[in-house]
C-alpha cells in the first residue's frame, strides 16, 4: 500500500485557556490528525528560542509529528489567548508578530513540499511578510495545494484571500467565512450552493468543502454537491474540531476513499474532537468507527 505524505505550513502556539496552555495553531492541528490517520506529515514553522519554545518542540515530538521547526532570535513564541463561552464556542486572542510569522525559505522545505502529496496552508500565517514570501514559493512547488481558510480578525485581507485561493486546488472553510467572502467578491446570494458555485468560479477552483457547524459539512466538486448531517455530541469545546475535520477529510481523500465516505468520517472526527478539551485528543479508528455505527443505529 502506498505511504501517501503531507506537509502543513504555518503557525505553531500555545493556546493559552483559562485550565492552562495546550500546544496548537491550524498546520498543527491538522498534521496531528494527518499522522494519526496514516499520512506521514511533515508540519513546517518556527518558534522563538526561549521556554515557550523549548517546551513547544518536545511537546510537538512527544506527537511522533516529523516537524521542520526554524529557531527565530529575534521574535518570541506564539500563543493564543481562548475564551470559551457557555456553549464552548472558542473566541482568540492572537500575539503579533510571533516566530510563525517569519518562516524563512530554505532549499530543505522545499524538498518536503516537492516530496508530498499535498501541502495545506492557511490564511493566518500570511499576515506576516517573510512567511508570505516563502509560501508563495512554495505553493510553486506543491503538486495538491489545501487553502485552509481562518478568518481571524484584524488578521487577513480578502485582497490576499482572493490570491491565495486562486492558487489552491482545495478551498475549505466555514459558512461564516463563506459568506463573508463571496459578499466581499461581489455575490448578493443567500442560497449556500450559490455561494459555492460562485467561489468556485471567482477563484477557478475544483473542489470546495464548507463546514456547517453542527449541521455538517458540503463538498463541491464537477458542479456536483455532497451533504453529510452533523452528528450530536456533548461539546466541550470546539477548539480543533475544524482541523481534525480537515485532517480527516485529507487523509480519506489521499487515500482513493469515496468522497461521501470521508466526508462522513470527517464530520464524525470533529464531533468527537469538540466532546474532548483541547485541539488534539487522541481518536483510534475503533473508536470512530464504533462512533459512526451507533449513532447509525440510533
Amino acid at each position: 500500500m502506498k505511504q501517501f505524505n503531507a506537509v502543513c505550513f504555518g503557525e505553531v502556539l500555545w493556546d493559552l485557556f483559562p485550565s492552562g496552555k495546550k500546544m496548537g495553531g491550524a498546520p498543527l492541528n491538522v498534521a496531528f490528525r494527518l499522522n494519526q490517520r496514516g499520512v506521514s506529515t511533515t508540519l513546517i514553522s518556527a518558534i522563538g528560542e526561549d521556554a515557550l519554545g523549548n517546551e513547544l518542540q518536545i511537546a510537538i515530538e512527544e506527537t511522533g509529528i516529523s516537524a521542520h521547526l526554524q529557531k527565530n532570535t529575534t521574535h518570541s513564541t506564539g500563543s493564543v489567548g481562548v475564551f470559551l463561552d457557555e456553549g464552548g464556542s472558542a473566541t482568540y486572542t492572537i500575539e503579533s508578530p510571533v516566530a510563525w510569522d517569519a518562516i524563512i525559505y530554505e532549499s530543505a522545505i522545499e524538498r518536503y513540499v516537492e516530496e508530498a502529496d499535498c501541502l495545506v496552508f492557511g490564511s493566518l500565517v500570511t499576515r506576516g511578510a517573510t512567511s508570505k514570501n516563502t509560501l508563495k514559493k512554495l505553493l510553486m512547488k506543491a503538486s495538491y495545494k489545501v487553502f485552509d481558510v481562518n478568518l481571524r480578525k484584524p488578521h487577513y485581507q480578502h485582497t490576499d484571500l482572493l490570491r491565495w485561493m486562486n492558487l489552491a486546488d482545495l478551498i475549505k472553510c466555514n459558512e461564516e467565512e463563506l459568506e463573508e467572502i463571496v459578499t466581499y467578491q461581489g455575490c448578493t446570494e443567500s442560497d449556500i450552493e450559490k455561494q459555492i458555485v460562485f467561489l468556485a468560479q471567482q477563484t477557478y477552483t475544483q473542489q470546495v468543502c464548507v463546514t456547517l457547524g453542527s449541521k455538517g459539512a458540503v463538498w463541491y466538486e464537477d458542479s456536483h454537491f455532497i451533504y453529510q448531517s452533523g452528528f450530536e455530541t456533548k461539546v466541550a469545546d470546539t477548539v480543533g474540531a475544524g482541523d481534525s475535520f480537515l485532517g480527516t477529510l485529507l487523509a480519506g481523500l489521499l487515500s482513493g476513499q469515496p468522497r461521501a465516505d470521508a466526508l462522513e468520517e470527517a464530520c464524525a472526527m470533529g464531533a468527537l474532537v469538540a466532546s474532548r478539551t483541547g485541539a488534539n485528543p487522541i481518536i483510534s479508528q475503533k473508536e470512530l468507527t464504533e462512533f459512526l455505527s451507533k449513532t447509525k443505529n440510533t
